[in-house]
């Protein structure tokens, strides 16, 4: 019943705001310029194996094989959380951040920090976003786009799809992607979808590494033709 009403709730609310959210055009991160922060999971249910490699590595090849591509001019940066383990958990609910500013030329920087982390704690969805548009967005002109990777549903005692829902009334140039990763719980899989569809981000699920690198490769390089087919490392 209560997973009956939640999707009545988000079904009444999202149309309220359909007028109201932001959808920029296609992006094509091989000749724009615009700002992408990508937001990471790093909570501890990253360090499972999916097809025999833990979804973490399947995360650090995935952005090794994209960064590359961006265009230098790009501005880049990355916020991870969950990576620091607390026991407290107002502690552990505010396990989140800004490893690499955005600037230019920051691929290798950003592969750097993440290749150093290992996934330890929870997962505060809602407080990341907000600490990346109050922090690390501020002040920066144009289009601000948000990449979300998650393998869970917020689990911190907030609701992503309640941030952005009131982040559109004052903000119409923050956009926020999320990509499911492996994610399967109903409501959490609701409230990721309602956080990218009232921004005019999009939504994608990817249960496997090629799904993985498909998905980002398609936010990013929404134009660029698949060149070479990427194995599971199943015969």
């Amino acid at each position: 019943m209560k997973k009956f009403w939640f999707f009545i709730l988000v079904l009444m609310i999202i149309p309220v705001f359909a007028y109201e959210v932001y959808t920029p055009n296609d992006y094509d991160y091989k000749s724009s310029g615009d700002k992408l922060l990508f937001v990471i999971d790093f909570s501890n249910s990253m360090g499972e194996y999916l097809q025999h490699e833990t979804k973490v590595k399947q995360v650090k090849d995935m952005m090794a094989e994209i960064l590359p591509q961006i265009d230098p001019s790009t501005k880049t940066g990355v916020r991870v959380y969950g990576h620091t383990c607390n026991i407290l958990a107002y502690n552990a609910c505010r396990s989140s951040e800004l490893l690499v500013p955005l600037e230019m030329n920051n691929s290798s920087r950003i592969l750097s920090s993440i290749s150093k982390l290992r996934p330890r704690g929870m997962t505060p969805i809602t407080y990341s976003l907000k600490q990346a548009v109050k922090k690390d967005l501020d002040g920066k002109d144009g289009i601000k786009h948000i990449i979300l990777l998650t393998d869970g549903g917020e689990n911190c005692d907030e609701s992503p799809c309640d941030y952005s829902i009131e982040l559109v009334k004052t903000r119409k140039d923050i956009k926020i992607d999320v990509i499911a990763f492996n994610v399967h719980d109903s409501d959490d899989l609701a409230q990721l979808q309602c956080t990218a569809d009232v921004t005019g981000g999009h939504f994608v699920e990817a249960d496997t590494k090629a799904q993985l690198f498909r998905s980002m490769e398609e936010l990013i390089l929404p134009h660029k033709s698949v060149e070479a087919e990427i194995y599971d490392g199943v015969n």
